[in-house]
C-alpha cells in the first residue's frame, strides 16, 4: 500500500492559560455562520468551554468525530468533591446530546480547522485566544492512501446516518432533476 505525506493540524491548550473568555467559541460561531460572521449563534460553535469551578479550572474542548451510537456505560467522575459525566469530557457528536451538532439541521459538525479559501494561517479561535491558551501545531506524518476519507464521503456517510440512504438517494435525485431543468444553478 502507497504512503503518502499529510498535513496533520493540531490546537494544544494551555489550561493554565486559559481563563473562559468564552472568546473562542464567539469566533468559531461566527466564522461557521451563514454567511460568514452574520449572527453569533454559540450551537454553532465547533469549540465549548468546559468549567470545573472548584479547581477553577477552563477546558476548551474541540468537535470530534461523530459517533452513530451511544456509549454502552457512562462513568461518573468525581473532581474535588463535584460529580461529573463522563460526556462533559467528551468531543463526539453522537445521539445522546445535542453538543456539536448543527442547529439548523442536526447534523455533526467536527472542528475544520476554519479551512478557508484562500487559507488562514491559523484557525480562529487560536486567533483570538487573548491568553495563547490555545495553540496551533502542525506536523507531517505518512499516512496510507487508503486509509483516508474525503469530506465528500464523510458529509454523505452523515446524512445516510441521519436520514437513511433512502432519503439521501431520493434528495439527490430531485436537486439533478432541478439542475437539468434550469430550477438551481450547479456549484
Amino acid at each position: 500500500m502507497a504512503k503518502e505525506k499529510k498535513k496533520i493540524k493540531t490546537i494544544k491548550v494551555d489550561l493554565e492559560k486559559c481563563n473562559g473568555c468564552r472568546a473562542c467559541e464567539v469566533i468559531c460561531a461566527a466564522f461557521h455562520a451563514t454567511p460568514k460572521y452574520s449572527a453569533g449563534n454559540p450551537a454553532r460553535s465547533r469549540i465549548r468551554l468546559v468549567n470545573q469551578p472548584v479547581k477553577d479550572i477552563y477546558l476548551p474542548m474541540l468537535a470530534g468525530q461523530y459517533t452513530p451510537a451511544e456509549c454502552p456505560g457512562r462513568v461518573k467522575l468525581v473532581d474535588g468533591g463535584k460529580e461529573y459525566e463522563e460526556c462533559d469530557y467528551c468531543r463526539a457528536a453522537c445521539p445522546s446530546r445535542d453538543l456539536f451538532k448543527e442547529p439548523d439541521s442536526g447534523l455533526a459538525v467536527t472542528c475544520d480547522m476554519c479551512e478557508n479559501d484562500p487559507p488562514l494561517e491559523k484557525p480562529m479561535c487560536v486567533q483570538w485566544c487573548i491568553n495563547e491558551a490555545l495553540i496551533y501545531e502542525e506536523r507531517e506524518e505518512e499516512v496510507d492512501e487508503s486509509a483516508k476519507l474525503d469530506e465528500m464521503q464523510a458529509g454523505v456517510e452523515a446524512l445516510v446516518n441521519k436520514f437513511g440512504l433512502q432519503k439521501v438517494i431520493d434528495s439527490v435525485s430531485r436537486l439533478a432533476n432541478d439542475s437539468k431543468q434550469g430550477m438551481r444553478k450547479p456549484q
